[in-house]
């Protein structure tokens, strides 16, 4: 899929207009436009052709809009004091007419004058995109303009040209300013990567580096690349990964993640994976790819514009013709009809919906919770029922030592943990590995020794043979055994640690009135001990992942549940496909779970599920906002409009007034703190 950044189009309406001409261009494959993001997403076989007829075309119906085709970025400074001039230079000759007793032919001049220069562009895309089979508000002002002028309304005309001219330059400093928001929160990616080469540092794009290379990050730079720190120690930003506000200090040794910011100090890093597959990289392209999913609100709206204007256009001939019924005045129905179009414009809505999703996507995103799309933002504010999984979702995956226990009086509790850490010493399976980080001290040499996979370590010591493992049968707990000979001298009890932040996220899930459930493979005597521990509604235990599918697939049948599913593992994507919110632990964990999810938490902290519930719940309550107040508004000018309480003035000033509030309503789901 190729992309094109543009600027100077502040209408989506006229976005979709300009999509629908520019499929038809005989190179483009397919291509939609992204009003938000401001960018052109296209398939052709021949980049070239296709890049030369969307600028052309573009500029044709659009003269204001530009197409960047290197990427760079236009100073639109130059358009808006331009525009701004043309603003105050109509206005004025505008009163000049209307207000000054003038001769007709100077009357007319000035009139005329004042309208075009108020007016051309709107004129301009009216007429081309007519030609073209396509109307939009463009043609409503436009009829207004000229209708208003026919009735005698000069003031009037002029001044719906004048207000509307206001609007749109209003509507595209807020939108530029909500885009520019979004982006900072978003916008994660480094601009370079310093690489040491023939002993000189050498700026690079991110883009070419490969795993091993060695890069330097000074401070105030972002990191390019994950990687592991092989020199110098620093403290490092990760808010605008992770939404974790406090600095963390890393040294060598410690794994680091592409686009953290550097604070203090230098770091030499070792790239280990290449960019493509690197941290930011893939927030990047999850935020990139989230504005194709669209929600059901912004569907029937987008599917409600594409025939809108024409309906409009059908009730203000309606309100004409009923009006001269009522009044038997040909101009005051034709006045009255024109107040219709001027108020129908449907910009509130078409603008303030897709910009409130992408705001909450945004914030969201920037609290470390990144959402795949509009539709799964309004899902998750509907969630009523959350199942876990339980190892690296509500515990940490990671065991600890909780109980060690000695079986014979010659060998005490601390002698049972030495003796089998001597044993465990040289093991790489995870339980061996949280023995010896338990005993925390200098360890001797065992001798003769022998690892079985899966049973344990057989090896001497101190002149005895010991075994260090698993011999009984049917343990209820996770618990490691020590043997000298054949006598069970000591036991071990591990237990896989619960995350702080799992029972705080459980009761918090709980006061919303969300039912909560942990399924898991593990024992029973496990899983119920967690379970109490956390005061999880419900759990189950031994479930392999079909059944864990299974399950999911039998709380579906319930049409009243909206189910979300917690999982970490390549064992959990099938859950997490089956589930209404397939939820994935931690943006570097297996990237099967990350594809097969909807949404994804940067960090592995499930209190980060709440929060996302909170901003979905926000976001959906703005759009509703937006979508309720604008229609009650126009509502209440039509009506006042069609009995001749108000005037053509008005209904513009409402129509503009709605669209820009609706927009600056948007942006309060950006700055959503989500407490």
């Amino acid at each position: 899929m190729k992309k094109l950044k543009f600027e100077g189009l502040h209408c989506p309406n006229c976005a979709k207009s300009l999509e629908k001409e520019l499929n038809k261009l005989p190179s483009i494959k397919s291509l939609s436009i992204d009003f938000i993001k401001t960018t052109i997403n296209f398939e052709t076989d021949n980049i070239d052709a296709a890049t030369n007829e969307i600028v052309n075309l573009t500029k044709k119906l659009y003269p204001d809009v530009t197409i960047l085709v290197k990427n760079t970025t236009q100073k639109n400074n130059k358009k808006l004091i331009i525009d701004l001039i043309c603003l105050f230079a109509g206005i004025s000759m505008g009163l000049v007419a209307t207000i000054a007793k003038l001769p007709t032919a100077a009357f007319w001049i000035l009139f005329i004058a004042a309208a075009i220069i108020l007016g051309y562009k709107t004129y301009y895309k009216a007429a081309i995109l007519l030609t073209k089979k396509t109307i939009n508000e463009n043609l409503l002002v436009t009829i207004s303009v000229i209708g208003a002028a026919a009735v005698g309304e000069f003031f009037d005309s002029l001044m719906v040209i004048a207000l509307y001219s206001i609007g749109k330059i209003l509507e595209g400093l807020a939108i530029s300013k909500s885009k520019k928001s979004i982006e900072s929160l978003t916008n994660l990616k480094p601009e370079f990567a310093t690489i040491i080469e023939n002993d000189e540092e050498k700026q690079v794009s991110p883009a070419d580096l490969k795993i091993d290379d060695i890069i330097i990050v000074k401070p105030g730079e972002r990191v390019a690349i994950d990687g592991i720190i092989i020199e110098g120690d620093a403290t490092i930003d990760t808010q605008s990964l992770t939404g974790e506000s406090l600095p963390q200090t890393v040294r060598s040794g410690d794994e680091i993640l592409s686009g953290s910011i550097v604070l203090d100090k230098i770091l030499k890093i070792k790239a280990t994976t290449n960019f493509a597959e690197s941290t930011v990289n893939r927030i990047m392209d999850l935020i990139e790819n989230a504005a194709e999913k669209k929600s059901k609100t912004e569907t029937v709206i987008s599917k409600i514009s594409k025939y809108y204007t024409l309906a409009v256009i059908i009730a203000a001939i309606s309100v004409w013709g009923l009006v001269w019924l009522i009044t038997k005045n040909f101009d005051t129905a034709i006045y009255r009809g024109l107040i219709f179009l001027v108020v129908s414009c449907p910009c509130a809505f078409a603008i303030s919906v897709p910009l409130a999703y992408f705001s909450g996507i945004g914030n969201a995103s920037a609290k470390g919770i990144l959402i795949k799309g509009s539709n799964y933002l309004d899902a998750v504010s509907k969630l009523n029922l959350i199942a876990f999984d339980k190892t690296g979702t509500i515990t940490t995956g990671e065991f600890v030592v909780t109980k060690v226990k000695s079986l014979n009086k010659n060998y005490s509790e601390e002698d049972i943990a030495y003796i089998a850490a001597i044993g465990e010493q040289n093991s790489l399976h995870p339980l061996a590995k949280s023995i010896v980080s338990f005993v925390n001290k200098k360890l001797k040499t065992a001798k003769s020794v022998k690892e079985v996979a899966g049973s344990g370590v057989y090896f001497e010591y101190d002149h005895k043979n010991y075994f260090v493992g698993r011999k009984s049968q049917n343990l209820k707990s996770t618990i490691v055994e020590l043997f000298e000979a054949d006598e069970k001298i000591g036991e071990i009890l591990l237990q896989d640690s619960i995350k702080k932040s799992s029972k705080t996220a459980i009761s918090l899930l709980k006061k919303m009135g969300i039912k909560t459930v942990m399924l898991s493979g593990d024992n029973e005597a496990v899983v119920s001990a967690v379970s109490k521990e956390i005061e999880i509604d419900e759990s189950h235990s031994k479930l392999l992942p079909q059944e864990k599918y299974e399950y999911i697939e039998k709380l579906k049948q319930d049409k009243t549940v909206c189910l979300g599913y917690v999982g970490d593992g390549i064992n959990d994507a099938p859950s997490l496909m089956r589930a209404d919110v397939g939820i994935s632990m931690g943006i570097k964990g297996n990237s099967a779970s990350i594809e097969a999810s909807d949404v994804v938490l940067a960090t592995d902290n499930p209190e980060k599920i709440v929060t996302a519930i909170k901003v979905s719940k926000y976001t959906r309550k703005i759009v509703w906002q937006n979508i309720i107040l604008s229609a009650i508004i126009k509502l209440t000018f039509l009506t006042l409009g069609a009995i001749g309480i108000t005037g053509m003035l008005a209904a513009v000033i409402a129509d503009v007034g709605v669209t820009v509030m609706a927009i600056l309503n948007s942006l309060r789901a950006l700055k959503y703190s989500g407490k």
